[in-house]
């Protein structure tokens, strides 16, 4: 057994889809998360166990809503989708063809995507929309299936990928949150593309760097089509993919009897002790942030450690490397009012911390 099957224990590894692989260019440095998503290994249920939930999850109304719009975007052979292609990446009529990739079996959807893809490619097929494509990706050793609502797209030798969001853009603005993490999940989908024209000996720049985010204008239900570069996004998965597939030095890190295991009984709920979980999981050093009680199961464990160490992760990324080297609050107020001395290579933070408190302090005077 392998140092990460012996991180899960006797549980089988979790799959991962899309969303839970851009999750993972949120936080790229959390080595406690690669170690996780790296062994498979089912956060929410460590999660849950341990008596940390997360909030995730959609509510039936929102879920409603986002299948009633992709549905409209779709209908009648994609034919509201190939208008707004036409209007924004100018493709003419004659190039239009639609392919729905789940008129086959489950089983064959994989095969049927590769020798689509693999057609028009070499400019012998005649598609220009592939509905429903299942992708492959490598994850630490694993192989995850993508199964995308969203649509491939093959125009003049380049492939787009089309992202289809529920959530609104008003007076040509969009939340700023909910359109990055659109990217990071479409970026997933231009890296399996890539990978799949690579494998079949084309070149896979031939996927656009700029994918097609499909949304709901002011609120109503006309979509309007927006390109979005993803080229930073694709950046930050490959190098956190990478670290994935080289975890050594993370798991030299860890004593050798670091588990994850959930001891599962024989009706499978966790039976390990909750206290000797936790301890595992902090062996793991995690990197907090704000953002991440929006993207991973384990936030409000981890929230409450760095609540307990009084981090300064707490304040946020941006407040996080502006400190450098001050790992917590307590050190970051010593040093601003000059208490503590500081360490070697903590002068010039120091010297900005006493530069702001004075300034807070000429304020209340």
């Amino acid at each position: 057994m392998n140092r990460l099957d012996a991180l899960r224990g006797t549980t089988p590894p979790k799959p991962h889809d899309a969303r839970a692989i851009a999750a993972l260019a949120a936080n790229p440095g959390c080595t406690r998360r690669a170690l996780m998503d790296g062994a498979g290994i089912d956060k929410d249920a460590v999660a849950r166990h341990l008596g940390f939930p997360a909030p995730f999850g959609q509510s039936p109304f929102a879920i409603t809503r986002g299948n009633a719009f992709e549905a409209l975007v779709k209908a009648d052979g994609c034919a509201e989708l190939i208008r707004m292609l036409r209007e924004l990446l100018g493709l003419p009529i004659d190039e239009v063809a639609y392919h729905d990739v789940e008129n086959v079996g489950a089983h064959l959807r994989h095969t049927h995507t590769r020798a689509l893809i693999d057609r028009a490619a070499r400019g012998e097929g005649v598609g220009t929309v592939y509905d429903h494509p299942l992708f492959t990706l490598g994850i630490a050793g694993h192989t995850a299936y993508l199964e995308p609502d969203v649509v491939a797209f093959q125009l003049g030798g380049r492939f787009h990928i089309v992202e289809i969001k529920s959530f609104a853009v008003v007076d040509g603005q969009a939340d700023p949150a909910a359109v990055a993490a659109a990217a990071r999940q479409a970026a997933v989908y231009v890296l399996a593309l890539r990978t799949l024209l690579e494998e079949l000996g084309h070149d896979p720049l031939r996927v656009a760097d700029d994918v097609v985010l499909v949304c709901p204008e002011n609120f109503a239900n006309r979509p309007v089509a927006t390109l979005v570069d993803v080229r930073r996004q694709l950046a930050v998965l490959r190098r956190q993919l990478s670290r994935m597939t080289s975890l050594d030095r993370l798991l030299d890190a860890l004593p050798e009897d670091v588990t994850f295991d959930l001891a599962p009984d024989a009706d499978g709920r966790p039976a390990r002790p909750v206290a000797e979980l936790a301890d595992a999981v902090r062996r793991a050093e995690a990197r907090y942030a704000p953002d991440c009680l929006s993207t991973c199961d384990l936030c409000f464990f981890c929230r409450d450690e760095a609540r307990q160490e009084g981090a300064s992760d707490l304040l946020g990324r941006a407040v996080r490397d502006e400190l450098g080297g001050v790992a917590s609050v307590r050190e970051a107020l010593a040093l601003a009012d000059g208490s503590r001395a500081p360490a070697q290579g903590q002068e010039e933070i120091a010297r900005l911390l006493r530069g702001a408190e004075r300034l807070r302090r000429e304020c209340l005077a």
